[in-house]
């Protein structure tokens, strides 16, 4: 579902590093006694030695052969496939089935009215020299899920990339989307929020394109002849309302099992109201070019051959959208190994198996990382030897509509979940170049230490290392950020790997979002191509095996690095958690809260000034309509003392433990250390949730309302204070500071038994 992206840090994450290195243990592996990691070194190279790029390969040409969605017989043939490996290579596997609700395209279409009638394809010719593309039968049309049902024709308006500020220039532009249809341009935020917003400010119905700006022609060559999107490509997707919850939208909060109940559709919180469709840009410039009125922005221009016009009367739209609203079966693969040591406590490593057309690279060059890890590790356990503790791995079915075989387990299964589950670890498609990823802030160091132990295969040098040079290089970049340079500057002093916050947009969002489970997201990206073919018909293992990962070098470097991840978490001594980095973390982003707070009041006080002064007619070009802004409310006080006295706190408890945890421990403390501290992450969430979306109880991050699949910090804070909602903002200080206080308690405890 999502596309992994070049990793990104705050300051203060990487900051860390340098400052917490000596929290290792003494024979450098986090969680390991010296003759434990060197034990657990030999292991991994027996580990790596099992991997094979040439049976990665001939997997993915298996499972991506035919068209891959939920419900298709290729899907279940895949699960299938994949039980039947997991039990050849010795591990208990079993299928688990739910029903859920997936709606799928019964009659659609999108017309442009008028003088110069056109019809939409939606659908995607096959493209020369691939033969997959030609083999659609059984695939599904360009459509999105959970969208809303509708036959409607409206007026067209052009949004740019339908995001909030885009709604504020159209305002000072005179105009509105209510009894419109709007079209809106594929990025600057999860494609679900175009249409969301579209019919919260009136619109109608919505189209999304793919602007070859964005990756079509204006990226690079188009496909075949390059990696980028062809004129025929069209991005499908889901428009479910994720940010508010993740899963069957009929069985909230409980798994989709035979018998659950179901809330009725009209109640179902998550899907949208207007009929929306995907487009490709060959199409969608038909549409572009009818309309009139004002010229649009600069910056929502694309690359399109014709003046960008911002519509909103004269060329009108027809968009019909008829799904079949009916229950499909899911098959979650899952597969155990029984801990020897403490088989109560689970690593759990996920990827999903369904696509919404072949999947090559979305989901299934992550999918064939896993298998093989497992295909590995199988034949470890065949000497003899036994991880410590259990490891659970899990081939989801229904990530792309919704996160749903993910979602359906882990609420099925919750209970076990938070009382065992000591980490996940997802991927989600891998291409090559740099790792990727976002990680709960206790496990960083883990992260840190296991992409150093990696070697990058076009360069020889770490994985770790060559992330942290392309930092130092990509700063001298003359439009470098500040934030930027400063991530070069800690990189260069030997600061951490740079990660990511988690939000959503893959499977291990139910897991650390809903559930309170410490997590890691990652991949590999930068080099290889994929972006041009995301969620199309395109998405093939001619087009990977060409642009994304020639030789198969990085699927094979992937699940070295989960491998390891899965290893040392299931083998240390003590669970590999790292807290000093939280604590830093934390504190950083309440500095970033209280900044915040003072320019959201400078700059209302600055738009009051500009106003009382008639500043913005006088700025105003006569020929260009562009009214002013309205008037902002100016930021209260807010009182931070109750998060700040808390970070105190967890900063010393954090030091404290971290120096503890860094010695050699007998194994009897290690365990009770262990038990302490299980479901530590679980601490940081709140019961009751977040303002309006109780599902997520995350209270350090979780997706924005308003970004979809990107994070936001301490969000119960944050988003009260940009919505200016400044009651709600000082409970959620105070809430997040008892969270805060829950960790440092369980902290103090762990530290306590292992120094007795």
């Amino acid at each position: 579902m999502k596309r992994i992206g070049r990793a990104a840090a705050s300051v203060a994450i990487i900051a860390t590093g340098a400052a917490t290195a000596a929290s290792a243990g003494p024979g450098g592996m986090l969680g390991f006694a010296p003759a434990s990691a060197e034990a657990e070194r030999a292991l991994e190279a027996r580990f790596d030695a099992g991997l094979s790029a040439d049976a990665m390969r001939e997997r993915l040409r298996l499972m991506s052969a035919e068209p891959n969605q939920v419900g298709s017989p290729h899907d279940k043939a895949n699960a299938e496939y994949t039980l039947a490996q997991f039990r050849a290579w010795g591990w208990d596997a079993h299928i688990e089935v739910f029903s859920v609700l997936y709606p799928t395209p019964k009659a659609e279409a999108l017309e442009l009215v008028g003088a110069h009638p056109f019809s939409a394809r939606l659908t995607e010719p096959p493209i020369p020299g691939d033969d997959s593309s030609a083999r659609q039968a059984g695939g599904l049309a360009a459509y999105v899920a959970y969208g809303g049902d509708g036959d409607v024709t409206a007026p067209l308006i052009y949004m740019n990339y339908g995001m909030p500020a885009d709604y504020d220039a159209l305002r000072r532009l005179g105009l509105d989307v209510k009894g419109k249809i709007v079209i809106a341009r594929y990025g600057a935020g999860w494609r679900g929020l175009k249409p969301k917003l579209a019919q919260e400010h009136g619109a109608v119905g919505c189209i999304i394109y793919s602007d070859p700006a964005d990756d079509g022609y204006g990226a690079g060559d188009a496909y075949p002849k390059g990696a980028f999107r062809p004129e025929q490509g069209v991005q499908r997707g889901s428009v479910q309302d994720i940010p508010v919850e993740s899963g069957d939208p009929l069985t909230p909060g409980y798994g989709a099992v035979e018998g659950a109940p179901r809330i009725p559709l009209t109640q179902a919180k998550t899907i949208l109201k207007i009929p929306t469709l995907p487009i490709s840009w060959g199409d969608a410039q038909h549409f572009l070019a009818a309309l009139d009125g004002p010229v649009a922005p600069k910056g929502w221009r694309g690359a399109l051959p014709l003046t960008y016009h911002v519509g909103g009367a004269g060329a009108s739209a027809h968009i019909l959208v008829q799904s079949n609203w009916d229950q499909k079966p899911l098959y979650d693969v899952i597969a155990v190994m029984k801990g020897a040591r403490e088989p109560d406590q689970w690593v759990v490593r996920g990827n999903h198996r369904d696509g919404w057309v072949f999947g090559a690279q979305d989901p299934l060059s992550g999918q064939i990382s896993l298998m093989e890890e497992a295909k590995s590790i199988g034949a470890l356990a065949r000497t003899g030897w036994r991880p410590a503790r259990t490891l659970v791995y899990a081939s989801w079915d229904g990530e792309e509509p919704g996160l749903l075989g993910s979602t359906e387990w882990a609420e099925t299964h919750a209970k076990d979940l938070q009382s065992k589950a000591v980490v996940y670890i997802n991927t989600d498609g891998n291409n090559r170049g740099l790792i990727s990823a976002e990680t709960s802030y206790s496990l960083r160091r883990l992260l840190d230490e296991t992409t150093g132990a990696v070697t990058d295969p076009e360069t020889s040098v770490s994985v770790r290392d060559r992330a942290l040079a392309a930092i130092q290089v990509r700063a001298l970049a003359a439009d470098a950020t500040p934030d930027l340079k400063a991530r070069a500057r800690i990189a260069r002093d030997g600061g951490d790997l740079p990660a990511g916050d988690l939000g959503s947009g893959s499977d291990y969002t139910p897991f650390v979002q809903h559930l309170g489970i410490a997590s890691i997201n990652l991949g590999y990206a930068g080099e290889g191509q994929s972006g041009g073919v995301y969620h199309s018909a395109y998405d093939t293992f001619e087009h990977f095996s060409r642009f994304s990962d020639p030789g198969f070098a990085y699927s094979v470097t992937l699940a070295k690095t989960v491998g390891r991840l899965v290893l040392r978490a299931a083998d240390a001594d003590l669970a590999p958690f790292q807290f000093s980095d939280l604590a830093a973390t934390v504190a950083g982003e309440t500095d970033d809260l209280k900044k915040l707070v003072t320019s959201e009041r400078e700059h209302a006080l600055a738009v009051d000034r500009l106003l009382d002064r008639h500043a913005f007619a006088l700025a105003d070009d006569p020929t260009i309509r562009s009214g002013p802004p309205e008037r902002e409310e100016v930021a209260p006080e807010i009182d931070f003392a109750p998060l700040d006295a808390a970070l105190a706190r967890l900063k010393a408890g954090a030091a404290a433990y971290d120096r503890a945890a860094a010695g050699q421990i007998a194994g009897d403390k290690a365990a009770r250390a262990d038990l302490i501290l299980q479901g530590v992450e679980q601490s940081l969430t709140d019961p009751q949730g977040l303002p309006g979306r109780p599902w997520y109880r995350h209270l350090i991050y979780a997706p924005g309302l308003l970004t979809g699949y990107g994070a936001k910090t301490l969000p119960g804070i944050r988003e009260a204070i940009e919505g200016r909602r400044w009651a709600e903002a000082r409970a959620y200080i105070r809430r997040t500071a008892s969270a805060l206080d829950a960790v440092t308690a369980k902290l103090d405890a762990a530290r306590a038994t292992i120094m007795q």
